[in-house]
């Protein structure tokens, strides 16, 4: 008989603790609301005690998005928990994850105690939380590398205080599959009291075996695993929720255990996150890479014309890449280009309608056809943009080897155009550098990424950047079929992250601008 295994997705808690990848209310609703079409089990919407925006943003998750359980994190303090149980109290399905390290590392240096208040700690901290909530989930924080006897302490004495899931997390990613198999079947055996419960885990992927440790103790009797989108997490990342989902599903004879996702929501769901987290997928990425059904050696080509399953063995429509077959261009009117999204899964409101809609003629007058992946980029870059401040109006550069490449930035504000001038180290940054004197704000770029989303000259270009200003990183995100005016766009979406997350807009040197 087929188990069902849970899946718990971190993607807006741990996922977002990736530096420059902070997300606004209406990016984590956007965001759980699509992880609800992927129907997975638990989304862990947050950690309410780390900030009142953080708070704000797990309520509204838990007010607005049906299906999954709505769960938040919380130390194993008193503040914490009340924090969380506000979060979380309006979910039809809510649950509070209380944590506390139970590594003598973990005990003696961080906090400051020995296994014996610890365990106090932990046994207080959930009969507290179960007195407010039904749904207790705790987590032994650094369970790997914990002393085996007092981890079965507490499990046992955290499940008789009222925990129904207990998680396991491998926190820095140390062990290996065969210990961390073994681990989870030594518990089972050792700690009756887990049958009662749901026994999660949570792998970390500083060793990159974050999905075959999750898959060994799949193997070995865990009920629930905890993964994120596209693996993302802080340092190495997490497991990755679509390869553990596709193993499942691909080597199920192997497992005989399945999830409730609908598969052809990953490849969407992956896009999403990527954009709006302004965290590229590698191309060689299982599942969801742009090279993961691709194919340039002669032999493997002829094979797939003959027959997919030679050289294939999963088929791209169960993860929701949709094969391209419509092209559409700048003579298509409204009703072709709805009716295409429409297709490709977009129902769109009026006023982001229109807004796709002239960012289609835009690109299309210039890349004369657009196909299925650049119709889906406009989308979802414009579904995701922040309140624009500054809006794109225009670029003309002036580059080549011999010469020092100089930009002309135009900005428009409240209906006002500005333009300034820079020069650079290449035209990229003195564009950047425009951009700069016109909005008043000096960003340090700290990460730049550059791709074409299909295949030919006149490919889409999309550009993400991750730029420092102020105190902290903002990521954006432009595309086009001119490289550089997509860079320009990225910058400038960064820089609209700053000033929609209350940074001061102003305008340098007001005697250089042309109004």
């Amino acid at each position: 008989m087929s188990k069902k295994i849970h899946i718990f997705d971190t993607t807006l808690r741990d996922g977002e603790q990736v530096p420059g990848a902070k997300l606004n209310k209406r990016q984590k609703i956007e965001i759980a609301q699509q992880l609800a079409n992927l129907r997975v089990d638990v989304i862990e919407a947050g950690f309410p005690c780390s900030s009142p925006g953080d708070l704000d943003a797990v309520r509204e998750i838990s007010r607005q998005v049906e299906g999954p359980v709505i769960a938040a994190l919380a130390r194993a303090v008193k503040e914490d928990i009340d924090i969380a149980w506000q979060a979380v109290r309006e979910a039809k399905r809510p649950r509070i994850h209380v944590f506390l390290g139970s590594s003598d590392i973990h005990i003696q240096k961080k906090l400051r105690s020995d296994r014996d208040k610890a365990l106090e700690m932990a046994v207080g901290a959930v009969k507290y939380a179960k007195s407010l909530c039904d749904e207790i989930e705790f987590s032994t924080e650094d369970g790997s590398r914990t002393d085996f006897e007092f981890l079965c302490r507490i499990i046992d004495e955290t499940i008789k205080a009222g925990a129904c899931v207990i998680n396991v997390p491998d926190t820095v990613g140390y062990a290996l599959p065969e210990e961390f198999g073994s681990l989870i079947a030594k518990l089972r055996q050792s700690v009756p009291s887990l049958d009662r419960v749901l026994l999660s885990v949570h792998c970390h992927n500083d060793l990159g075996l974050a999905v075959a440790n999750s898959m060994a103790a799949i193997r070995n009797g865990a009920d629930q695993v905890e993964c994120t989108i596209n693996g993302i997490g802080e340092r190495a990342g997490n497991a990755s929720l679509e390869e553990i989902v596709m193993v499942l599903k691909t080597r199920s004879e192997n497992y005989q255990a399945q999830t409730s996702i609908d598969t052809r929501e990953i490849y969407r769901t992956s896009r999403m996150v990527s954009r709006i987290m302004n965290i590229p997928v590698q191309p060689n990425k299982a599942i969801v890479g742009s090279n993961a059904f691709s194919h340039s050696s002669g032999i493997h080509q002829d094979g797939v014309l003959k027959d997919r399953t030679t050289y294939e063995i999963m088929k791209p429509e169960e993860l929701g890449i949709k094969q391209q077959t419509i092209v559409l261009t700048a003579r298509s009117g409204r009703a072709a280009l709805r009716h295409r999204l429409q297709e490709l899964g977009f129902t769109l409101e009026a006023q982001i309608f229109e807004r796709v809609y002239n960012r289609f003629i835009d690109v299309a007058d210039r890349k004369k056809e657009i196909n299925a992946l650049d119709l889906q980029s406009i989308v979802e870059i414009e579904v995701s943009k922040v309140p624009e401040t500054y809006k794109m109006h225009s670029i003309q550069i002036m580059s080549g080897n011999k010469m020092v490449p100089l930009a002309s930035v135009t900005l428009e504000r409240d209906g006002q155009l500005y333009t300034d001038a820079a020069t650079g180290n290449g035209p990229v940054d003195a564009v950047f550098k425009g951009i700069e004197r016109i909005t008043g704000v000096p960003g340090k770029l700290r990460d730049y990424d550059l791709k074409a989303v299909t295949m030919g000259t006149d490919a889409l270009g999309e550009a993400m950047v991750r730029v420092e200003m102020g105190d902290d990183i903002y990521s954006g995100i432009g595309s086009s079929p001119d490289v550089i005016e997509a860079s320009a766009r990225a910058y400038l979406n960064a820089c609209n992250r700053y000033f929609a997350n209350g940074g001061a807009t102003g305008i340098q040197n007001p005697g250089d601008i042309n109004c």
